[in-house]
């Protein structure tokens, strides 16, 4: 049986004939005609190649196979229906459930901790879970419901998916407080080209805004390290001669002296996306805020 275009409310109708041994009964149960469920057990019938109820003396008695998937199909019911209880009474602060969010390590780097604090004091009891999905995944990831929110650039139009602008941050120039440049508030091309950089990227390869502008000027960087994970930056570029071009915000949460770039970078931009399916649950609307917040929070943008 395809369960694509199944339609999940005859399990009820079959619930309902299964207790009540009687179509009329079952129907008002429901709260529909006697017509009506005889309609749905004539597709149940069909949809399991099954008699699944026989009539007798007795009332409408079950088949071997319909009494073989009772447990089932009642197991389903309770779980579909105390799902949409915990939507329909959704409580915060006493809520039991995970949260999943796909972000970049780049930009968990400052929004983990602020989300955490805030899930820490009002949802004591939900699980907050990150991971970074690949961004050809992001829509149907977020139509299974393998992630409830996901914030990425503004490449996604599905028409499926909703979004808004999450932040947008200027690129700077990120060096020890101990290099010999740190001092200057900005530094000129020949300067900047002299530098030896640490590149933060997702990707294995590929250019970067600040290595598409270099370009047009026809100019290239020193890029000595590549790594996708922001946690040894810190440490890395604070301990050495080396540099890293990032979000300004980043390099003030690093620890890091700032200088100007020395020519316009077109600023980085992230949306937080989530299904349509998801607009008006009461959950992934209460999630979507408190991201929205714990960004706010941060006081400047990523």
């Amino acid at each position: 049986m395809n369960l694509t275009n199944f339609d999940l409310n005859l399990f009820v109708v079959f619930d309902a004939i299964y207790t009540e041994r009687n179509l009329t009964r079952a129907g008002q149960i429901i709260g529909i005609t006697q017509p009506a469920v005889s309609n749905a057990l004539s597709r149940l019938r069909d949809a399991f190649d099954d008699q699944l109820f026989i009539r007798n003396a007795q009332g409408m008695m079950p088949t071997p196979f319909a009494q073989s998937i009772i447990g089932d199909v009642r197991d389903a019911i309770k779980l579909l229906r105390s799902s949409i209880e915990r939507q329909e009474n959704f409580d915060p602060s006493t809520a039991e459930i995970s949260l999943r969010i796909s972000m970049s390590d780049r930009t968990s780097f400052g929004l983990l901790p602020a989300l955490y604090e805030l899930l820490s004091t009002r949802a004591p009891n939900m699980q907050l879970l990150h991971h970074q999905v690949k961004r050809r995944d992001n829509v149907k990831e977020l139509a299974t419901g393998s992630v409830d929110l996901v914030i990425d650039a503004p490449l996604t139009h599905d028409p499926m998916v909703k979004h808004t602008k999450l932040y947008e941050a200027n690129y700077a120039l990120g060096v020890s407080k101990n290099h010999p440049l740190a001092s200057l508030e900005q530094i000129d091309l020949e300067q900047f080209l002299n530098l030896r950089f640490v590149e933060v990227s997702s990707r294995r390869n590929g250019l970067t805004p600040i290595d598409l502008e270099l370009g047009k000027l026809g100019k290239t960087r020193n890029i000595v390290t590549r790594t996708q994970h922001y946690l040894p930056i810190r440490r890395l570029v604070s301990q050495s001669e080396l540099a890293i071009v990032t979000p300004a915000t980043d390099i003030e949460l690093m620890g890091l002296a700032r200088i100007d770039l020395p020519i316009k970078v077109a600023s980085l931009e992230a949306h937080l996306y989530w299904h349509e399916t998801m607009d008006h649950n009461p959950v992934n609307i209460w999630f979507r805020e408190l991201v929205l917040e714990a960004m706010k929070s941060l006081n400047k943008p990523l």
